[in-house]
C-alpha cells in the first residue's frame, strides 16, 4: 500500500513534548499521559502545562507521580482517525512506561490498521522520528520503508542530556545504570543518554560549563555539517540552557536543521527534574 499524508495518521504520546502536533499536521494526534499531585490527576499538557507544572513542583509538599494513558484513551484517538487507512502510533520505550502496551491493547480492535512503534527514545526525539515519517508520507512511502527508518533511527540517532540532580530519575525508578552516579558530590553534572530504552551514564563532569563542553565535543565527533542533520532541543524550565545549546549547534553545524525546541512537559519533567537540558540528532537521507 502506498502511504501518504492523506491516508496515514501519526499518533504520539505526550512524552514527545510536542503538544502542537495536531495544529501543525492535520493527520497527527497526541494522547496525553497523566500526572498526579496527591489525589489530583491532570492530563499532561491538556490540563497542566509546563509553566504551571514547574511552579507547582517548586512549592508542593506532594511528590508528583505519573501514569500511562488507558487503552480507552488510545481507542478514542484511533476511532477519531477512522478515516485513515494506516496509523503509526509512536511512543516512549516500553522499559520506561506502559504507554505502548496500552496502545497495543487498543490497536487489537483495529485489525492491521494501527502499528504501535517503540521509539527507543524520549521527549523531542520521539517527535523527530515522527517528523521523519511525515516527510516520507508527504512524497509517498511504504510500511517497509518506515520499518527501515525506525530501525536506522534507533541505531544511529544521538541523544545527550544532563540533569541538575539524579533525585528525580531515582525517585521515579527510571534511573537505570545511571544509579552508579547517584550520591555524587554537589555540582557534579552527569552526562546521560538513552540506549535500549534505559538511561545510561556516559560521563560525569564538574559544573554546567564542562557539561556543555562535553556536549559540544561529542556532537562534533558524531556528526558532519549537512542539511540532512536534524536536531531537537528540550529543557525543563531552563530556556537559557536550551538557547545555549541552540547556539552551540549553529556554531558547530551551521547547515543542520533545528526542528524543535521544546519544554519538557509535566510527565517527563517529573522524572527528569527542573534544570534538565538535552538535545537529539539524526542524519536523515530524506
Amino acid at each position: 500500500m502506498n502511504l501518504t499524508a492523506q491516508n496515514t495518521a501519526v499518533v504520539l504520546d505526550s512524552t514527545a513534548d510536542f503538544p502542537e502536533a495536531a495544529e501543525r499536521f492535520p493527520n497527527w494526534r497526541m494522547v496525553p499521559l497523566y500526572v498526579r499531585f496527591g489525589d489530583e490527576s491532570y492530563r499532561d499538557y491538556i490540563e497542566l502545562g509546563p509553566h504551571e507544572f514547574y511552579e507547582r513542583l517548586r512549592t508542593s509538599p506532594t511528590t508528583p507521580a505519573t501514569s500511562q494513558p488507558t487503552p480507552g484513551d488510545f481507542t478514542a484517538t484511533y476511532t477519531e482517525l477512522a478515516g485513515y487507512d494506516r496509523i503509526f502510533s509512536i511512543h516512549i520505550p516500553e522499559s520506561l512506561s506502559g504507554t505502548i502496551q496500552s496502545a497495543r491493547v487498543a490497536a487489537e480492535d483495529f485489525g492491521d490498521k494501527v502499528r504501535a512503534i517503540d521509539s527507543g527514545t524520549a521527549s523531542a526525539a520521539i517527535a523527530m522520528l515522527g517528523f521523519a515519517v511525515q516527510r516520507r508520507l508527504e512524497r509517498g512511502t511504504t510500511d517497509e520503508e518506515v520499518d527501515a527508518l525506525v530501525q536506522r533511527f534507533k541505531e544511529n540517532a544521538g541523544l545527550l542530556f544532563t540533569v541538575d540532580t539524579l533525585e528525580f530519575l531515582q525517585r521515579g525508578g527510571r534511573i537505570g545504570r545511571a544509579a552508579k552516579f547517584a550520591g555524587q558530590l554537589l555540582h557534579v553534572k552527569p552526562i546521560l543518554t538513552i540506549e535500549g530504552g534505559e538511561v545510561i551514564p556516559l560521563k560525569r563532569v564538574r559544573g554546567a560549563a564542562k557539561a556543555f563542553a562535553e556536549f559540544q565535543q561529542q556532537f562534533s565527533d558524531s556528526t558532519i555539517d549537512t542539511e540532512r542533520l536534524r536536531v531537537g532541543i528540550a529543557h525543563a524550565d531552563a530556556p537559557e540552557r536550551a538557547e545555549q545549546l541552540r547556539k552551540m549547534v549553529a556554531g558547530e553545524r551551521p547547515k543542520a536543521q533545528v526542528e524543535i525546541v521544546t519544554t519538557l512537559g509535566a510527565v517527563v519533567g517529573t522524572h527528569a527534574g527542573p534544570g534538565t537540558v538535552g538535545f537529539f540528532w539524526f542524519m536523515d537521507d530524506e
